[in-house]
């Protein structure tokens, strides 16, 4: 194939042995731990855990990625659709109450065909935001729940971080379209049966990052429609520096708090400081695949 998946659109040749495009992966699912996860947002995790399916590769370049082993080391294990389906119908038969795919987007093709049919549970789309609408149409009806994170307000920081100058547009439209597909998010008995929850990411001094994306948050969906996530778990990784070399304050996350508030959103979920802490990412060891 030649691959437009993401909004890069590198147009890399990647065959089901290799890829040269900025992922780095081939069409082939590639795949570091499949496991229940019950440190994801309660509404995703509930008692038995979110069936979670780690993809190996990113179309992000984040400095500060907790999951680099899969991310930048590309780490992991091959695997067929038929295979992928299989994993997800063990996890479901575990127990999961979902079925969580992180970092999916280089793969769509291989997990739209993994997906023909329908799974006992919802499908939850665990993404780093950065998405083409064009590749998220054709997931219609496949995926119930939308988990994108809203890392950047900023273009500058996102550039800087991330290696993605058109971050936010970018995520602006994959919210939307994920809405569009969703409509208003639905719990039942504290568990998400479909909707869009949105990810924040509070980075060492990003207060005015996080209030553009609060901004963008507030003003395009109304109470209802959409929970919202403010997360604080930001651990410097190895060789970190500047600011990103410390924790977020616990100043920075009241101030985040104090405007989430203020600016209306008051559906969703506000992290634990309690939860910047390595343990929290899981052992990248193919388990389960």
């Amino acid at each position: 194939m030649i691959c437009t998946l993401c909004p890069r659109q590198c147009g890399a040749r990647r065959t089901a042995e290799e890829g040269n495009g900025f992922c780095g992966m081939p069409e082939t699912p590639v795949l570091a731990r499949a496991m229940l996860h019950r440190w994801e947002e309660p509404c995703i995790s509930g008692a038995n855990g979110s069936g979670a399916v780690f993809f190996s590769g990113c179309v992000l370049g984040c400095i500060f990625c907790q999951n680099g082993k899969i991310s930048r080391e590309r780490f992991g294990k091959p695997v067929s659709p038929a295979r992928l389906r299989e994993i997800f119908l063990e996890l479901a038969n575990q127990g999961a109450h979902n079925i969580n795919l992180v970092s999916p987007t280089p793969f769509v093709p291989a997990i739209l065909e993994a997906l023909a049919e329908p799974l006992p549970v919802p499908v939850v789309w665990n993404t780093g935001g950065y998405e083409r609408v064009e590749t998220l149409r054709t997931l219609e009806g496949k995926v119930q729940i939308w988990l994108p994170d809203f890392k950047y307000g900023d273009n500058a920081l996102a550039k800087r971080y991330s290696g993605a100058g058109d971050y936010f547009e970018a995520a602006a439209a994959a919210v939307r379209e994920m809405y569009r597909q969703s409509g208003d998010y639905v719990l039942e008995n504290g568990l998400l049966r479909q909707g869009v929850v949105i990810r924040h990411l509070l980075l060492p001094g990003g207060l005015d990052n996080a209030r553009a994306v609060m901004d963008y948050v507030a003003e395009t969906f109304r109470p209802g429609q959409v929970l919202f996530s403010l997360m604080s778990q930001y651990t410097p990784q190895p060789g970190a520096a500047g600011l990103l070399g410390r924790r977020v304050t616990r100043g920075e996350y009241r101030a985040a708090l104090e405007y989430m508030r203020n600016v209306g959103i008051t559906e969703g979920y506000c992290q634990d400081s309690s939860s910047a802490r390595e343990e929290y990412t899981p052992a990248f060891d193919l388990t389960g695949v």
